[in-house]
């Protein structure tokens, strides 16, 4: 194989060359007729300027006159030619050939190309893009057409003939072998220039061949294969190639800006996007003359094809970081975060690889994540991999650059996508495992947002809530406290020992220089874990084997409420003993604490905290233990001054209900109810006129909106009937008398605002109240006067017997009771109507509410009352049928009991009919047989009594008198 020898020439020879060459090819060029003539007429103009010049030489030979007049008239002359040729019509040129013979005339002349009028040619001549403005490129670019461009006469079919009509290109740019601009022009010896790669794959063809070597283009015979580096033309086409396609930049912009069609500006976005590929220094131009800006607004544009161009272009543009901070100023991104949701792929591939190459750029990196939308689109996408892998795949690279700016990651978190922050928390230096944690406690607690931490994650807040350094504490548990609010949280807490922790925090841990709040935090943490719903029975605190519901531990939590201690740190303390009294055994082991070290009054004190909350959750904890300490807790509330007072006005409805006046309500009616001192306390704070002017207002359909009516209404009605049962109090019974206590409660039985549990309170205080008629029912009076003692009565002092016989007129003497009966003044259900209501109570479903009935109704079934009176106004009332209907619905030993006693009465001193409604039931005997057999021992006696009056079974009790014969 030969080689090929390269030479370089001289600068000068080369141009020389060059120019000769331009020469001869542009003659080839140029055509006969009217093209002869053109040279023809500049050749005479060139003529007589050299004539001209002479003359000027010798006009020392000649008068300064004449020869003055002569130079004057040959310019003259020349100047008419050239105006003459200036008129010449456009039509009189075939093509644009002319115009180098045009061109090359003038230069000969002088004249510049720009002084070429336009009435010579009909239109601009080719020219270089920098004598070419932009206004005259605009005007030039208005008269193209979608398929084709014409101007002057010339029709061009792309926007690259354009820029080469402008910016022409010359014959010996061209290889002769590839008939394509050269790159690396050579010289061979024949003379000819060929692109070095050409050539050398020519000669590499006669390596092993026998025949001569011969010149590609003249076919003469050469002795050399070696060639020569042409540099000056290299340099031309060089220079040639860096203003064509400058020129093609400056069209293919001003196409964009100027076209309404769909197709040029595609045409000139592709033509863009070619030369971007090219060299840096296109896009540098096109940053420069305001391609960039001008594409951001081409994102809006109504065709999918020029939007996706336009991108695909923005991303070779974005390829340098001068280019990157360009677009960051413009719309662009803003633009293709709506792009993302775009429903053609095409359109979210180009445009998520637009933002991929955007986002290598740290300086725009807080400029993509702050645009609205991008995070949550782009975590949509990540996490969506099935829809679009090739979209999802490319999201996650842009939010793993997007990582690198920390303000990214708390815009993911708020986004759900938590696992960057939970990775710069486990990895990070110090100062950003203390930024994220401050971003997780703006999350979660300004903007309550739920998170799932990993069990990483909850490691390294464990970690930092226990080390030494306070702001990494305070840090730490500020984000605990929110993220052990949700129960899976908190799960994985205790997993990773976050409990023996918290309780350290809360016993153990003392730090002089440090403020409470981190106990009153832990305090939080551990509460918010108790009730997310773990087993307490095997949650370890420390090493020692406690676990939660230890003695250590709840006498620890006792004696932690003090009214001195920070108010959030009590109700986190009250909260953890709600919780844990929620289950038997720590709920007696809380009690027994409670107990054995008398620390009931601080939760009692606690209750009148300003802090609603707190008041709150210690009235929720008192009445939790009221069932077996209420004695104690009433004991407690008697002895601090102003406590009864403070119930009461507690309990006073002002507005809407609100859950701290339904607990306090809900209070008095869980203590005791026989607690003389506790109610007799409220009756001296006018506690009865408070309540019923309370009930009225939630009987009211306005107060029964609000959610927390029902339970006030419930705890209302309660305090009234532990009132009924200390009537033995004479300020009780007064209170009661006088607000006429067995009308109101009449009334709660089948109210607007009654539940069941209200009706079961209106049965339980009637029956309270019942059990006094026979007391308070007061023997008839005695035979009226006769007839003539009244008259004379009656003389002597009319008023006074005016006002005795209005008072005989009242007296009401009862059947039942045998005596004069009122509700206000003895409580008769029979004179207060409530014995329809509670025959009604029967047919509740809830059998509480059918035994207080029952045991309301059984007071007027005494021994101490008129049976058969009581039970003729039974029947009445059809009692028998809704006493067996209660009996076939529920099946329960106390209301068998009583329901057997109503019954026994019924057969025993009823009338015919009322013995044949009972006998006829055929359900009653099952019932009876039934309760024979699985009742209690009073359930069983009760129903043998019934068995034996229907003669079921035999009468032990009868005599038989023996016969002897």
């Amino acid at each position: 194989m030969l080689s090929v020898a390269t030479i370089n020439v001289s600068q000068e020879n080369s141009m020389e060359s060059v120019r000769a060459t331009m020469e001869r090819q542009t003659a080839r060029r140029t055509r006969t007729d009217v093209t002869q003539m053109i040279e023809s007429l500049f050749s005479s103009v060139k003529l007589a300027k050299d004539l001209s010049a002479r003359c000027k030489g010798r006009a020392l030979q000649l008068t300064d006159d004449e020869m003055q007049n002569i130079a004057q008239d040959l310019e003259n002359a020349l100047q008419n030619i050239y105006d003459d040729l200036g008129r010449i019509p456009a039509s009189a040129f075939a093509s644009n050939a002319y115009m180098d013979v045009l061109i090359k005339s003038q230069s000969m002349r002088g004249y510049s190309v720009a002084d070429i009028p336009m009435n010579v040619t009909g239109s601009r001549p080719r020219r270089s893009f920098r004598d070419y403005d932009t206004p005259k490129l605009a005007d030039f670019l208005q008269g193209m057409y979608h398929e084709s461009h014409e101007y002057g006469g010339q029709i061009f079919n792309t926007l690259p003939e354009v820029a080469e009509y402008i910016e022409p290109v010359y014959d010996a740019f061209f290889c002769p072998l590839t008939n394509e601009i050269m790159t690396d022009p050579v010289t061979i010896q024949s003379g000819v220039t060929c692109d070095r790669r050409a050539i050398q794959e020519y000669i590499e063809k006669f390596q092993d061949s026998s025949e001569p070597f011969c010149c590609p283009v003249t076919k003469m015979p050469m002795q050399r294969k070696t060639v020569m580096s042409n540099a000056s033309l290299k340099s031309v086409i060089e220079e040639w190639t860096m203003r064509n396609e400058a020129m093609r930049v400056r069209i293919a912009r001003t196409a964009l800006s100027l076209s309404t069609a769909d197709t040029m500006v595609l045409e000139a976005l592709h033509e863009l996007k070619l030369l971007a590929k090219l060299r840096g220094k296109n896009r540098e131009l096109m940053h420069k003359i305001g391609v960039t800006k001008f594409l951001a607004r081409l994102l809006d544009n109504h065709s999918a094809q020029i939007q996706c161009d336009a991108l695909e272009l923005l991303c070779l543009l974005a390829e340098d970081e001068e280019g990157r901070d360009i677009i960051g100023k413009t719309k662009a991104i803003a633009r293709t975060i709506k792009l993302l949701s775009s429903n053609t792929s095409v359109e979210r591939h180009a445009a998520i690889s637009f933002l991929l190459e955007l986002s290598k750029s740290h300086l725009l990196l807080e400029n993509i994540g702050s645009t609205p939308g991008t995070i949550l689109i782009l975590t949509t996408m990540k996490i969506n991999n099935s829809d679009d892998p090739i979209a999802s795949e490319k999201a996650g690279a842009v939010l793993k650059n997007l990582e690198k700016c920390t303000k990214n990651i708390k815009y993911m978190a708020e986004s759900g996508y938590l696992e960057p922050l939970q990775s710069h928390l486990m990895d990070g230096s110090e100062e950003t495992q203390m930024e994220m944690v401050s971003f997780l406690s703006e999350l979660v607690h300004e903007q309550e947002l739920t998170i799932d931490i990993t069990r990483s994650t909850s490691e390294i807040l464990i970690k930092m809530a226990h080390s030494c350094n306070p702001m990494f504490r305070k840090a730490a548990f500020d984000v605990l406290v929110q993220l052990s609010l949700h129960r899976p949280n908190s799960k994985m807490l205790v997993d990773v020992g976050a409990v023996p922790v918290m309780i350290e925090e809360l016993f153990i841990r003392k730090v002089d220089d440090e403020p409470v709040n981190s106990m009153a935090s832990a305090a939080t943490v551990l509460a918010n874990i108790v009730e997310s719903g773990i087993d307490p029975d095997t949650t370890m605190v420390n090493k020692e084997g406690h676990v939660l519901t230890s003695k250590y531990s709840i006498y620890n939590f006792v004696h932690m409420l003090k009214c001195f201690m920070p108010d959030d740190l009590n109700l986190s303390i009250i909260r953890v003993l709600l919780a844990l009294t929620e289950l038997p055994k720590p709920l007696a082991t809380v009690v027994s604490v409670i107990r054995e070290n008398h620390r009931g009054h601080a939760i009692v004190e606690l209750m009148s905290s300003p802090m609603e909350a707190l008041s709150l959750a210690a009235t929720r904890l008192l009445i939790t233990l009221s069932p077996h300490i209420g004695h104690t807790i009433a004991e407690r509330l008697c002895k601090t001054q102003g406590h009864p007072r403070k119930l009461v006005k507690s309990i006073s409805h002002a507005g809407r209900i609100t859950e701290r006046q339904a607990a306090m309500a809900m209070l008095l009616a869980k203590l005791p109810y026989r607690n003389t001192s506790l109610n007799v306390a409220l009756v001296r704070e006018g506690a009865m006129p408070a309540i019923l002017s309370a009930i009225k207002e939630v009987q009211n359909a306005a107060a029964r909106s609000s959610r927390h009516a029902v339970l006030y209404m419930e705890g209302l009605v309660g305090a009234l009937v532990r009132l009924t049962a200390t009537l033995y109090s004479p300020e009780v019974l007064k209170v009661a008398m006088d607000h006429n206590l067995a009308l109101v409660l009449t009334e709660l039985l089948s109210g607007p605002a009654g539940s069941d549990e209200v009706q079961r309170l209106a049965a339980v205080g009637l029956e309270n109240l019942s059990f006094l008629s026979i007391k308070l029912s007061q023997p008839p009076p005695d035979e009226l006067l006769s007839k003539k003692n009244n008259i004379l009565k009656l003389l002597k002092d009319s008023k006074t017997h005016s006002n005795k016989k209005s008072s005989h007129q009242q007296v009401n003497v009862c059947l039942v009771h045998r005596g004069v009966c009122s509700p206000a003044s003895t409580f008769c259900l029979l004179e207060a109507g409530a014995v329809e209501g509670l025959l009604g109570c029967l047919e509740n479903d809830n059998v509480r509410v059918v035994e207080a009935a029952l045991g309301a109704l059984c007071t007027l079934l005494d021994e101490r009352v008129d049976v058969e009176k009581s039970v003729a106004a039974l029947s009445e009332l059809d009692a028998a049928r809704r006493v067996l209907g209660a009996l076939r619905q529920h099946r329960q030993n106390v209301l068998w009991q009583k329901c057997f006693c109503v019954v026994e009465k019924l057969l025993e001193h009823g009338d015919d009919r009322c013995v044949r409604e009972v006998t006829g039931d055929r359900v009653l005997p099952t019932a009876l047989v039934s309760a024979f057999h699985r009742g209690d021992a009073s359930t069983k006696q009760a129903a043998e009594s019934i068995l034996r009056r229907l003669h079921k079974m035999p009468d032990y009790s009868a005599t038989y008198v023996s016969m002897e014969f």
